[in-house]
């Protein structure tokens, strides 16, 4: 009895004890970092061991026993904040506070870890969580595990998202290149290729990414010219003080399984990717080689340095975060190609699947600088240049069999062959000043700039096409002589500067509840943006008619001879064109939210572009029968509505609705009727009558986040394209490829799901293993104009679009000291089109035509091994590309005469596996 009375005695004095107590929670935040949530602070009372830390949205709750209390905040590094409180029983008090650095103290420690998590994917999903807009990112640290060398591969690991392997373009729900914007720290960044709206994203190396971020739905804050979204590399910050060097070597497996790798002659002018030409164009006829060179052994390799330091000066402080890095990529590709003009074959280098070679050699060149200063707590600049420089080395052959097919090749039919030899040097700088200035708790202002130059050559491209006489002896060989140019060195250059520039005023509204911050907030500003393009083309060379050589191998005997060699010597006048890009626009969006559940954004833009081109180009004649001259002039001017709303069923469940209206302009390469060859003989070139397209955009998206780094969500979205762009086989006996409005509407329709599950957890309840996924279905439906239509085909899919895209990893994670990380991802893209068809005759549209060309799908395997051997010392084994899929391209082809259609393959070839092993060391 006494053992129950004092059992029953303890249990009320608990009880009791239990009932004095009261809650103390709120938000710690990081000053530093603009309110950004700080993860990991301490909070406790002081003189107690009662207390606990901060989560990753910087939130805590303790339970203290009522009656007065002192509230100590800290964080390594950061000053320490007590707070008197006073506690009632049974009661919830909201103390919320924000953490500045100690100015005494040094803040290394502390800044890498505030600076690390947001590349973290839990800081990342954090950041997804609290946006009003549809965005969806990748981190650095999850990049590096994926073994992901470039923002380009980066974005394949969204939702969503497939690259092409045809011509490195990135989709974002099936939509391409044109579709698509991309920018740098929220400003555009320009294209480094004629053939390309936007940057090639693979110039981006992840020693220069925090974060690559997708907007897939539209804010007022932005420029229109996005359909299926935005794509924004964010650069690295300052970390810690420190250095970090890295080196990998590797191959590829194709390079290595052929015999006699092999380069350009023009590589013999380049140096680290730099080319330094040494002679006029007309002078390297005869005075710089034809034939092709030996490379030494195809070993893939890449370096990188980064540095930081954090210092004062002029009693301001300074952040300086700087990289360099150098990498080169040799490929090997054998296949096939063929072509089909009205259902009749047009050229084949078919022989055993393999009559295609293709051998390159990629370098990339890097330097990043961000240069922070705080000049004091509200104002506050900063500066990033980046310079790129990427060199790639190509030579392309069709027909060393002897058994190529070329149908008006002169003076055989049979017997073709044709080699490619050229150098793609492109150089960038993408220089942006940015500023903000708090005028006072409740205004700020933001503001940035930039300036971008591009400089991209082809400074000396040689093309052959010639007759192997006698197929089993290819030492025999004539110079074929269809036309002038058919022995040919060529030379482009295309110089873009740009101009660019936003300012924006954030201004809260509204009577804040105690402790949070106002609900309402209205945003209002300009943006600028002028881009001048400069292109030029040149040609020169031989007319051959009847002039024989010794063999494939050995042109440069003949050629470099001249006229003494019975050749005559061809020019014509330079291919020009220039253009002008002008947008200006006004904006104002607001923000708000109701009853902590409902939050969005509504807003309303403004923007005027003006696209103008004029050109000199040599296949041109102008309706009125001009010959070469013509211009273009684009003057659009709108008013674009969006609206971003978010609903929280719980702390953990979102609804998300958005609506907008956006454009897709047309650009400069697909306006100027200038015709570029590509390697295989594919010629694409603009339309002067090519208008814009209005999107309208519509999402509805489910989210759950069952812990902070874990992700459940749906999305269901539609897309109507009104007088949609497609790239479209011409009629003619030409065989070129072009640029068309091909209907009045496409609608696509479709769903996403997503998400990223921790499967096993350790004792600490952290993730050892891991996956994420992702499935993406879509249906389009495009009207084709009478022009576009053939058979009974009046309808279509949209160019360059895969109905269904699947990726996917799994990641293993040993969380101890010097952990082991294991992860293998996987992605999947199904048929698209490459270009749609076209009727051959209108007449006959039912039995001549072209049909489409389609990309099919195939399924890609990475494996990425890591180890940290030290605390500073790691080592990494990549694979990629490990199933080695076929890149595959077929057409259907009606036979004349008997009428059945056959699919047949008009490009074929394999990129081969890439195993690399890096090491890297931390100072």
């Amino acid at each position: 009895m006494k053992k129950l009375l004092f059992v029953a005695f303890l249990s009320l004095c608990n009880l009791a004890f239990s009932q004095s107590k009261g809650t103390v929670s709120g938000t710690v935040t990081d000053k530093e970092m603009n309110g950004e949530p700080l993860p990991f602070a301490s909070v406790y009372i002081k003189g107690t061991s009662i207390g606990g830390t901060t989560d990753i949205d910087g939130k805590y709750s303790i339970s203290v026993p009522a009656g007065n209390k002192i509230l100590v905040f800290s964080f390594v590094g950061y000053e320490t904040v007590e707070k008197a409180i006073v506690v009632k029983a049974n009661q919830t008090i909201v103390v919320n506070q924000e953490l500045g650095p100690n100015e005494g103290v040094a803040l290394d420690n502390v800044i890498i870890n505030a600076t690390v998590s947001k590349e973290k994917e839990s800081a990342l999903l954090l950041k997804q969580k609290k946006a009003t807009v549809i965005k969806e990112s990748i981190g650095a640290l999850e990049l590096a595990k994926r073994g992901v060398s470039d923002a380009a591969t980066a974005t394949t690991k969204i939702s969503g998202v497939t690259k092409s392997e045809g011509t490195g373009n990135i989709y974002i729900r099936g939509l391409g290149d044109r579709y698509l914007s991309t920018t740098m720290n929220g400003l555009p960044v320009p294209s480094d290729d004629i053939a390309n709206k936007n940057i090639d994203l693979g110039l981006f190396s992840t020693n220069v990414i925090s974060n690559v971020e997708i907007s897939k739905t539209y804010n007022t804050s932005s420029y229109t010219d996005q359909a299926s979204g935005n794509v924004n590399v964010v650069t690295k910050e300052f970390s810690k003080n420190g250095f970090s060097l890295s080196l990998s070597g590797g191959a590829n497996t194709n390079a290595l399984d052929v015999d006699n790798f092999r380069r350009t002659v023009i590589s013999d002018d380049v140096t680290f990717g730099f080319h330094k030409k040494k002679y006029a164009l007309l002078n390297q006829l005869t005075l710089q080689g034809w034939d092709t060179k030996e490379a030494s052994t195809p070993i893939n390799y890449s370096f990188s340095l980064s540095g930081a330091k954090k210092f004062e000066l002029f009693g301001k402080k300074w952040r300086v975060l700087a990289s360099a890095s150098h990498s080169k990529l040799n490929e090997y590709r054998s296949g096939l190609f063929r072509s089909f003009r009205a259902n009749v074959l047009n050229t084949s280098f078919s022989e055993s699947g393999g009559d295609v070679e293709n051998f390159m050699a990629r370098t990339n060149s890097t330097g990043y600088i961000r240069v922070a200063v705080k000049l004091n707590d509200n104002n506050k600049l900063k500066y990033n240049t980046l310079f790129v420089n990427k060199g790639v080395d190509n030579l392309y052959e069709q027909g060393r069999s002897g058994k190529g097919y070329v149908f008006d090749q002169d003076p055989q039919e049979n017997g073709a062959f044709v080699r490619d030899q050229n150098f793609k040097q492109t150089t960038m700088f993408v220089n942006q000043l940015m500023g903000e200035h708090k005028w006072n708790e409740n205004n700020t202002l933001n503001w940035a700039t930039g300036y971008n130059f591009v400089l991209a050559e082809e400074p000396n491209r040689i093309r052959n096409e010639v007759n192997i006489l006698d197929v089993d002896n290819s030492s025999l060989i004539e110079f074929a002589s269809v036309g002038d140019y058919q022995q040919r060195k060529t030379s482009q250059k295309i110089e873009d500067k740009e101009y660019n520039a936003f300012i924006e005023n954030k201004w809260a509204l509204g009577f804040a509840k105690e402790d949070e911050a106002k609900p309402y907030k209205l945003n209002y500003g300009l943006n600028f943006r002028k881009k001048e393009r400069s292109f030029r083309s040149s040609f020169k060379g031989f007319r051959a008619r009847g002039v024989r050589a010794a063999s494939i191998d050995e042109l440069s005997s003949i050629l470099q001879l001249g006229e003494s060699a019975g050749l005559t010597l061809r020019e014509q006048l330079p291919d020009a064109y220039k253009g002008e890009f002008l947008a200006l626009a006004g904006y104002t969006n607001f923000d708000f939210k109701f009853d902590n559940k409902l939050s969005g954004n509504i807003g309303l833009r403004f923007e005027r572009d003006e696209i103008d081109v004029v050109w000199n180009v040599g296949n041109y004649i102008s309706p009125e029968g001009v010959n070469r001259y013509g211009s273009a002039n684009k003057v659009y001017s709108s008013l674009f509505p969006s609206v971003n709303l978010k609903y929280e069923l719980d702390e953990k469940n979102f609804i998300r609705f958005a609506s907008s209206i956006t454009q897709t302009l047309p650009e400069f390469k697909e306006l100027a009727p200038f015709g570029y060859v590509s390697p295989s003989g594919r010629v694409i070139l603009g339309n002067e009558n090519l208008e814009k397209s209005d999107v309208y955009n519509l999402d509805l998206k489910w989210e759950l986040f069952p812990s902070r780094s874990e992700l459940i969500s749906a999305t269901a979205f539609h897309k109507q394209i009104k007088n949609p762009i497609n790239l479209v086989m011409t009629r003619g006996s030409s065989g070129y490829f072009s640029y068309f409005n091909t209907g009045e509407k496409a609608d696509i329709y479709g769903v996403e799901l997503e998400g990223k599950m921790n499967i096993i957890n350790n004792e600490d309840d952290k993730s050892i293993l891991s996956a994420t996924g992702n499935i993406t279905k879509m249906w389009f439906n495009q009207d084709l104009l009478p022009n576009f239509q053939y058979k009974d085909k009046v309808k279509s899919d949209l160019q360059g679009a895969s109905d269904l895209i699947l990726n996917g990893s799994l990641s293993y994670n040993n969380r101890k000291e010097n952990e082991f990380i294991a992860t293998l991802t996987g992605n999947y893209s199904s048929d698209k089109i490459f270009a749609l068809g076209v009727p051959e005759d209108f007449a006959e549209r039912a039995t001549i035509y072209n049909d489409e060309i389609i990309e099919k799908g195939f399924f890609t395997l990475d494996l990425v091994l890591s180890k940290k051997l030290t605390k500073n010392l790691a080592i990494k084994l990549v694979g990629r590309n490990l199933l080695d899929p076929k890149i595959e391209q077929t057409q259907l082809v009606r036979n004349l005469n008997t009428g059945i259609e056959t699919n047949e393959t008009v490009s074929l070839y394999k990129k081969g596996r890439n195993v690399s092993f890096s090491l890297s060391y931390k100072f």
